[in-house]
């Protein structure tokens, strides 16, 4: 890994670092609290602590139950032995740095499928009722937050001690090490695939089955689920099937093909991902909104389209680069930039760089739609608390 060169100041740098160790936890037991215990109101969240303060804050932070991690327990099991055990098709990574080409199993969709299948089967049948996972949500992301933290501090330690393959190395400082993480594709045995596991088999799965633990506790409260809880569950489910579609095709990005597994990459998936989320809906829940069969449709398609247009962003940069530029866009040879750059190692290296189709219309124009499809699953619940726009 060698010395690292950051983009900031050391001291930014540092400060950065420790500002988002320290608070991202805080913060996520504060917005689940608001969301479920104070109406989504930050005011009135900001009332409680300024009257009761550091003392109201360690109250309302729940403590990890057995419950808690009986639940993460099973689901990660779960989720790990789908990864394991369900076929898939083999595919390669991109060429690491050192030389290296991962290869994965691309049974996600059906991990998906099978994974929401059980969840609801589950309820339907009376075995287990999904409104336990939302009435110790406090609890759970307590013990993700945690659990999650120390599973980091194995990451690390295991760096150091056992990586998987040559794709790992210290920076020299423990601080960014264990941020940023050590190793690029770190394993357990030869195929469990550690990054695979956190980013896509607990993180994005837990956002779909999280969607659908706070549709059936409304349903389980009110006899009903509001038309604004269907069209934020549905399009949060469309955009997580999405993304299980192109599960391969995130495996080519910055997140898995650049980004080392530790806190920042790792801990956010596991904790960041199901709490803020899923925040829209965690709100949803107790503060049913009627939108009208009108506005309720305009929404859904509204968020279907901008999720396909996601989608097709991604397609068309995967394609070029899969076929070197040889293919067409929108009907129509590619237009490309030729860029060249040079490696930590010193070794120049040429990429190509789609400027046509939607990457003709702004740079990372894929950020338009995902963000727009964002908003349109969250403006079901309307406008009373911006806190819902997190």
């Amino acid at each position: 890994m060698g010395e690292t060169n950051t983009v900031h100041s050391p001291l930014v740098t540092y400060a950065s670092m420790l500002s988002l160790l320290c608070l991202c936890p805080p913060f996520v037991i504060l917005l689940w609290y608001t969301m479920v215990h104070a109406d989504g109101s930050i005011s009135q969240t900001w009332d409680y602590l300024k009257q009761h303060g550091l003392q109201g804050f360690i109250e309302i932070w729940p403590r990890p139950t057995a419950t808690a991690w009986k639940i993460i327990a099973c689901y990660g099991a779960f989720e790990a032995a789908l990864q394991l055990l369900l076929p898939g098709k083999r595919v390669e990574g991109p060429i690491s740095p050192t030389g290296n080409r991962p290869v994965y199993k691309a049974n996600g969709m059906a991990a998906y499928f099978v994974t929401l299948a059980t969840y609801v089967s589950l309820w339907w049948f009376g075995i287990f009722n999904p409104t336990i996972v939302y009435d110790h949500l406090g609890e759970i992301f307590s013990a993700l937050i945690f659990g999650s933290f120390i599973f980091c501090i194995l990451l690390y330690i295991k760096g150091h001690l056992a990586p998987s393959s040559t794709d790992s190395g210290s920076s020299g400082n423990a601080i960014i090490d264990f941020y940023w993480g050590m190793e690029l594709y770190p394993r357990i045995g030869k195929n469990f695939d550690i990054k695979v596991f956190t980013n896509c088999r607990f993180g994005m799965m837990s956002w779909a089955v999280l969607a659908v633990t706070y549709c059936i506790k409304q349903y389980e409260v009110n006899g009903t689920v509001a038309d604004s809880m269907l069209v934020n569950t549905i399009l949060m489910l469309v955009y997580v099937t999405k993304f299980f579609w192109w599960e391969a095709g995130y495996w080519n990005t910055m997140d898995i093909a650049h980004d080392r597994a530790g806190f920042y990459i790792c801990w956010g998936c596991l904790v960041w991902v199901p709490s803020i989320y899923t925040s829209p809906g965690m709100y949803l829940v107790n503060h049913p909104v009627n939108l009208g069969t009108q506005l309720a449709l305009f929404i859904l398609v509204a968020g279907i389209l901008c999720i396909y247009i996601n989608y097709d962003c991604d397609r068309q940069r995967q394609e070029f680069r899969r076929t070197n530029g040889k293919c067409l866009v929108w009907g129509k040879a590619p237009s490309k930039i030729v860029a060249s750059y040079t490696t930590t190692s010193g070794e120049t290296k040429t990429s190509l760089l789609l400027t046509s189709g939607w990457w003709g219309l702004s740079r990372h124009f894929h950020y338009v739609p995902e963000i727009s499809a964002a908003f349109f699953w969250t403006v079901p619940a309307l406008f009373n608390h911006v806190t819902i726009y997190v």
